[in-house]
């Protein structure tokens, strides 16, 4: 089963909830601002990305820059800060088995979906 951290309102993720849709792949769809992902899941995810949790952060959000983000270098502040503002993550966040993409471009998503 494939996992969308979605965003109704992104059209960038309901694109790619499309694409799972259309390759009638089974999927879990998690609204992750109605129920925000704890801290370990964030540690779990940033893991099967690769990533920094910067990398996950939507950076050009005026939150990140109300928070004094940038000027951050903790790691674990900067997971702090997603998990207390899921706002910050980067969308859609699609997760298969250990395996988890940031699906921007959508092309991505695509590509995805061809390995699960």
């Amino acid at each position: 089963m494939t996992i969308i951290w979605h965003n109704p309102k992104c059209s960038k993720s309901r694109e790619a909830l499309a694409l799972l849709n259309d390759t009638n792949a089974k999927t879990h769809v998690v609204k992750y601002l109605e129920t925000a992902p704890s801290r370990d899941e964030i540690v779990g995810l940033l893991k099967k990305l690769g990533v920094s949790a910067r990398e996950l952060m939507r950076t050009k959000e005026d939150l990140y820059k109300d928070l004094g983000l940038a000027k951050v270098q903790e790691e674990s502040a900067l997971i702090d800060a997603l998990a207390q503002n899921p706002k910050l993550i980067e969308r859609p966040i699609l997760i298969h088995g250990d395996k988890a993409i940031i699906g921007r471009p959508v092309d991505k998503v695509l590509e995805f979906l061809k390995h699960i």
